[in-house]
């Protein structure tokens, strides 16, 4: 029997020790290791965890290894008796087919910082931060739940994709940005051999956009690794686009960039703002088959269509073949969602949340 309010931990660096500290905070009490245990130590030292161990009544188990090492150490927790697994890896597709089992959820936090290690861990991390969860048509529905409702406690927001749409995403707007923000520091570096003065000219500008090259840089031989394909099809759109300017600035045609700068500042200026609880709220009833797949089928078909899951609860009917999947969205983005799962041969009713 699982103690719900219980968590493991597998990985004690900057992000699971922030994971650690969140729970915590929460109300959750946190176990949890690291292959240095001088790590693991300084974790509980700092906070992050009650005490040193893995514990398979855990109802929550984080790998927040690097993400070489996570399909493995994931096997090894569910065969130990862990029921729920998660990871924090920034690669998911090659993740969660090396461990398919209807306990493990892939995940990954949108969040971070250029520093590392427990030190650097904070509990306030993940606030407001998206957080990806990847469910297959494998996953446990109260597996995905209990993962769900963790992430929710951490004080972030919950997005459902495909393994494979994440990882294409993520080297869009994050992969290949921090590749970029590496190149372009490494460029300066080799132009401040020669002109010292370079680097204290540095600007606000240039500083935030290459901010990302002060991370850890070990991390990422495994991500390019795993995701290389995606990263190389965004390289390349990148070549391209970077080649359509050289042309432009070379010919100076002024229109042309013009329209460029205008296209991207257009783009930039329309970014969604950080995670926000909605005021008004409405609730979704889905009539979906009692078996795995149903909740990563709805939940990730409100991420496609830019409805955002504030809350979610499984009601198992008393005969076993079907339940009910009770979802609370923002009233505006009701009808949107309704229509979308009827569309998809959901039975749904829907109603007004009063708070």
């Amino acid at each position: 029997m699982s103690n719900p309010r219980l968590a493991t931990l597998v990985g004690t660096g900057l992000i699971g020790g922030s994971i650690g500290l969140a729970l915590r905070r929460a109300g959750w009490a946190v176990v949890g290791t690291d292959r240095d245990r001088e790590r693991a130590d300084a974790a509980v030292a700092h906070g992050a965890l009650d005490a040193v161990g893995e514990d398979p009544a855990s109802a929550l188990t984080i790998v927040a290894t690097p993400v070489g090492s996570v399909a493995a150490e994931a096997r090894r927790l569910l065969k130990a008796g862990h029921p729920v697994v998660t990871d924090v890896g920034s690669v998911k597709a090659p993740v969660v087919a090396a461990v398919d089992h209807p306990g493990f959820v892939g995940g990954h936090p949108m969040a971070g910082s250029e520093q590392e290690g427990i030190a650097a861990a904070t509990a306030d991390l993940f606030d407001g931060a998206t957080w990806v969860l990847t469910p297959t048509a494998l996953t446990d529905d109260q597996a995905y739940a209990t993962v769900r409702a963790a992430i929710v406690d951490l004080g972030a927001e919950v997005v459902a994709l495909d393994p494979a749409r994440h990882d294409a995403l993520v080297a869009e707007v994050s992969h290949v940005p921090h590749l970029t923000a590496a190149t372009l520091m490494r460029l300066a570096d080799d132009t401040a051999e020669e002109h010292r003065a370079l680097l204290r000219l540095a600007a606000g500008g240039f500083r935030d956009m290459t901010r990302v090259a002060a991370g850890h840089p070990g991390i990422w031989p495994d991500i390019c690794g795993e995701n290389r394909e995606a990263i190389v099809d965004v390289l390349d759109r990148l070549i391209d686009a970077l080649g359509e300017v050289r042309t432009v600035v070379a010919g100076n045609d002024r229109d042309r960039l013009l329209a460029l700068l205008d296209q991207a500042r257009a783009a930039r200026t329309s970014l969604p703002a950080r995670f926000g609880r909605p005021s008004e709220l409405g609730e979704l009833r889905v009539v979906v088959p009692d078996r795995p797949g149903a909740l990563a089928e709805v939940t990730t078909l409100a991420t496609e269509i830019d409805v955002n899951i504030a809350n979610l609860e499984i009601a198992h009917s008393s005969e076993g073949d079907r339940g009910v999947l009770i979802l609370v969205v923002e009233a505006e983005a009701l009808g949107r969602l309704h229509d979308a799962l009827v569309e998809r041969g959901f039975i749904v009713s829907h109603q007004q949340v009063l708070e």
